[in-house]
């Protein structure tokens, strides 16, 4: 018993020896405050600087590092200041091998600068300003565990002082208290940027995708008869006619765009993808224009709209161009709507911004092709005309919208947590829909479009043969294999807690909806905390949580930390909160988003959108994962000598 004793009190001496002979246990940054100038009168700027001596051979990380722990300069409140900016220098970036990435650092010294501006109705008399650091330090081999400094000054408020400019250099920038990113932040990273590119490079798509539709294509010739009638041989006429037949098409679907970034907002937005009310009326719509494609009913403007356009472009000039443009997009909507639906929809977990790109990226598409041919009349001459092609088209159409339909039909299905619309009944509904259409291709299924008689074309040929293999690949899903990509729009096969929403993994346990608990859970067990912004019908995050993090590497790595999912988009105070501490601390309101955080709060790492390299996200989670290894690598000597015996 007396050896035990012995141990237990020598140890934490002798580790605490060992931690004050490599100098972990000094304080590697000197630190004061000075105010210019030192008298300011009530409603005028003062610069604080808070100068940081850093010792010899250690760093101090700055504050908007990618990596380790970012440095934080706050003040204090303070009854005589109204705002505060926070800026520093240029740091240093280099690769850091305590974090193996890039890091931005400052050595030997930093001066932090505060510009603070005075109430107007500051008392006069002296202020006491005080101002904390939050900082790691870390030389080539070892990193302290964050700590916090406070440096004072006085200033003297003084309603007879001098009002003067206070000058900045130019070099430096802001970063707001507390770590938030501006000026001097990186760049959006790439996969968020590839996001934008990759959704206008789909609306875009789809723009041109209309032109063969059956309710777009017939336009062709009317419209151009319309530019013909018009033409007065004048290049620069003609030019003009096309772009103002064009900004008709793009005025009216834009503004489909802009009405639902009004009306919703962007939380609206967000919430628009799991509403079972919106995805239930996508999914009847899908389904009514499906069935109208494959010859159950026709869908069409009332003559009487489609009439009083019509008079009112006949009466020509740039007015009348426009209302054809106006025209022409009513007339087509019955096929455009579907593509329109899917655009919209597909905005969900963009910014305020997003929906309207999209429609405008998407109208631009729509009106290329009319506005060439408005420029070279003669071109119509050279397309295909309407016919059988036309009809297999439509055909082939209704099978994939009534395929899409069931997606939305789903999101409804997981919200409400009916448990009918099952990831069985779901692919086996679009392998059925997807060999119909193959067949029908083939000429099995008799259907608008193919004769009897009619031969079979190399391009049908292989077109049917394509929907047939689809439908065959998805067989395996049905029995629990990945479907890849399309694991983003089929069901999952496990059911989870949060309203519904599919389980992100079985051998991963996480918290619903408690972020402060898994903060507390971190503080006990010293780990840091894997925050995942989700949604119950967010296609990427489904991706992310059935094919990322299953895999053995991911899911090894995700055990460290402390695992919290935050749902945004369900219809409930818990969404609504998580969306505002998703919007504050990170400055986005995205799906999936995925971040890194200390039980104290501090960023250590995000993570935006989807990704197929599990080798970069794998990355990610190291990079998270270091500072914590760092930081406990020496427990606290109180807890050393709580330990029993």
């Amino acid at each position: 018993m007396k050896y035990r004793a012995t141990v237990r009190i020598a140890l934490p001496l002798l580790i605490a020896g060992c931690a004050l002979a490599q100098g972990i246990g000094s304080n590697q940054v000197h630190w004061s405050l000075a105010v210019e100038p030192g008298s300011a009168a009530p409603g005028a700027k003062v610069l604080a600087r808070m100068t940081g001596q850093i010792d010899p051979g250690w760093h101090l990380y700055s504050l908007s590092t990618p990596s380790a722990i970012q440095t934080t300069v706050q003040l204090a409140p303070n009854p005589a200041v109204d705002r505060v900016r926070v800026l520093q220098p240029p740091p240093h970036r280099a690769y850091d091998p305590n974090f193996q990435t890039d890091t931005e650092t400052f050595q030997g010294s930093v001066v932090f600068l505060l510009e603070l501006e005075l109430k107007k109705d500051a008392p006069a008399g002296a202020a006491e300003l005080s101002v904390t650091a939050r900082y790691q330090t870390c030389n080539d081999k070892v990193c302290i565990p964050p700590v916090r400094r406070t440096a004072t000054a006085t200033l003297t408020v003084d309603p007879a002082a001098p009002t003067a400019a206070v000058p900045i250099p130019a070099n430096y920038a802001e970063r707001q208290p507390g770590g938030a990113p501006n000026a001097i932040a990186d760049p959006a990273p790439a996969s968020q940027n590839q996001g934008w590119w990759a959704f206008l490079l789909l609306a875009f798509g789809f723009g041109l995708a209309t032109i063969f539709t059956p309710c777009v294509f017939p336009m062709i010739p009317i419209t151009m008869s319309y530019f013909l009638n018009q033409h007065t041989g004048e290049r620069r006429d003609a030019v003009t006619q096309a772009v103002v037949f064009c900004l008709g098409i793009i005025v009216l679907f834009s503004g489909l765009g802009l009405l639902m970034t009004a009306v919703l907002g962007p939380f609206g937005i967000v919430q628009l993808g799991s509403n079972p009310w919106v995805n239930a009326f996508i999914g009847a719509l899908f389904l009514a224009f499906g069935l109208s494609l494959l010859g159950a009913f026709e869908i069409t403007i009332p003559s009487s709209v489609l009439t009083r356009l019509n008079r009112g472009s006949e009466k020509g000039g740039f007015a009348g161009t426009l209302v054809m443009g106006l025209t022409f997009s009513l007339a087509s909507f019955a096929c455009v709507g579907p593509f329109v639906g899917t655009l919209l929809a597909a905005s969900v977990g963009g910014s305020m911004a997003r929906p309207v790109a999209g429609m405008v990226t998407f109208a631009a598409g729509l009106a290329l092709p009319f506005f060439l041919l408005a420029l070279f009349p003669s071109y119509l001459k050279r397309l295909p005309k309407s016919g059988g092609w036309l009809a297999r088209v439509k055909v082939v159409m209704g099978f994939i919208i009534l395929a899409a339909s069931l997606k939305y039909l789903s999101s409804v299905d997981q919200v409400l947590g009916w448990g009918v619309l099952t990831r069985d009944r779901f692919l086996s509904a679009w392998i059925v829909l997807a060999a119909m259409a193959g067949l029908y291709l083939l000429g099995f299924v008799r259907l608008e479009g193919i004769r009897a008689d009619e031969q079979t074309g190399l391009w049908r040929l292989l077109l049917g043969m394509g929907f047939l293999v689809f439908a065959i690949s998805l067989v395996p899903g049905m029995f629990g294999g990945s479907l890849g990509y399309l694991d983003s729009y089929v069901p999952s096969a496990e059911v989870g807690a949060a309203g519904g929403g599919t389980a992100p993994s079985t051998a991963l346990s996480w918290k619903k909806n408690a972020y402060r608990e898994a903060l507390d859970e971190a503080r006990r067990d010293h780990k840091l905390v894997f925050v995942n912004f989700t949604g119950v019908a967010c296609a990427n995050c489904h991706w992310m949580e059935s094919n990322m993090f299953p895999r053995p590497e991911i899911a090894g790595a995700l055990k460290d930390f402390v695992r919290v999912e935050l749902f945004t988009d369900t219809d409930d105070k818990a969404a609504e909160e998580n969306q505002k501490l998703e919007l504050s601390k990170f400055s986005t309101i995205a799906s999936p988003f995925y971040a890194i955080v200390d039980p104290d709060e501090n960023v250590i790492a995000t993570f935006p959108g989807r990704t197929t390299s599990p080798r970069e996200y794998l990355g990610f989670l190291q990079k998270g994962a270091q500072p914590v290894r760092q930081a406990f690598t020496l427990p606290s000597l109180p807890a050393l000598a709580r330990r029993p015996a």
